[in-house]
């Protein structure tokens, strides 16, 4: 992928019914911008579409009016991905997934693998957005021309999440784990569209799996013990949420859902799942 949106772990809408033991698929850990994706062939342009993608990522709010400037003076394809990337590092994830497909479709036929990762790009950016239709979408254009990228079936997979599309999400993370074997973000994941889907048995299997390549992952932990809940085994959900606490500093997010689970361990299980809440930031 050419980028990822922020390292944290974003709520997408898997949750529980009761509000108490509400719990968000988690997305894979993101990755540091790379370098660029090399939009730019012409060697007059290369350096200055090096320095305005940096100013993007560093500083998008000045990056912006520079790259505007330069598609006046004729900066072309590049110009326009480092005013795209501006603008979703600025706050305008929107317009951002219009512009990485306007650059898609504007290429034409050529470089396909490119095209691809600008689809990639749309996707998250429409994430992003609130939009999980508009980046299923765009994602499904990316499949179509880079289907044998785990990443983008894993970004699929998410954006189906979000609109509880559980078959079709469990369905990606399937394609993801076929092209990655035991990928424990992508177990973890399709074990929690199991869960929301009303099956748990299946989900128990994934964390399994999952912890048995990484026993203190934890939000394979935390998973497991929200799958424990959803199958009235509340001993051994109270046992994976206490180990996670002995694993993560206090305070931290993965603690605090910890001890929510904990101080619901007397709840009922978790039922049908809720409407997904409007997305955050990453």
């Amino acid at each position: 992928m050419l980028f990822r949106l922020k390292p944290l772990w974003l709520p997408l809408g898997l949750l529980a019914a009761s509000p108490a033991l509400a719990q968000p698929i988690p997305v894979i850990p993101a990755k540091p911008l790379p370098g660029p994706p090399a939009l730019e062939a012409r060697p007059d342009h290369v350096q200055r579409y090096n320095d305005c993608m940096r100013l993007a990522r560093m500083e998008p709010l000045r990056a912006l009016p520079a790259a505007e400037k330069w598609i006046a003076e004729g900066g072309g394809m590049g110009a326009r991905h480092c005013v795209a990337l501006a603008m979703f590092q600025s706050g305008k994830p929107a317009q951002a997934a219009a512009q990485f497909e306007a650059i898609a479709r504007d290429m034409g036929q050529d470089r396909p693998g490119l095209r691809a990762e600008l689809y990639a790009q749309a996707g998250q950016a429409w994430m992003e957005a609130g939009a999980a239709d508009k980046a299923a979408a765009a994602q499904s254009r990316a499949l179509e021309l880079k289907a044998d990228d785990p990443d983008l079936w894993i970004d699929r997979g998410l954006s189906y999440a979000a609109m509880q599309s559980w078959p079709r999400a469990i369905s990606d993370f399937d394609r993801a784990l076929r092209l990655r074997q035991d990928d424990i973000d992508a177990l973890v994941l399709r074990a929690a569209a199991w869960r929301n889907a009303r099956d748990p048995g299946r989900a128990l299997i994934d964390l399994n799996r999952a912890l048995a390549i990484a026993p203190d992952h934890t939000e394979a932990l935390l998973e497991r013990g929200f799958t424990h809940l959803a199958r009235g085994s509340r001993d051994a959900a109270n046992a994976d949420f206490t180990r996670v606490l002995r694993l993560v500093p206090a305070g931290t997010p993965a603690a605090r859902r910890a001890e929510a689970g904990l101080a619901n361990a007397g709840a009922p299980a978790p039922a049908a799942p809720t409407a997904p809440p409007p997305s955050g930031k990453r």
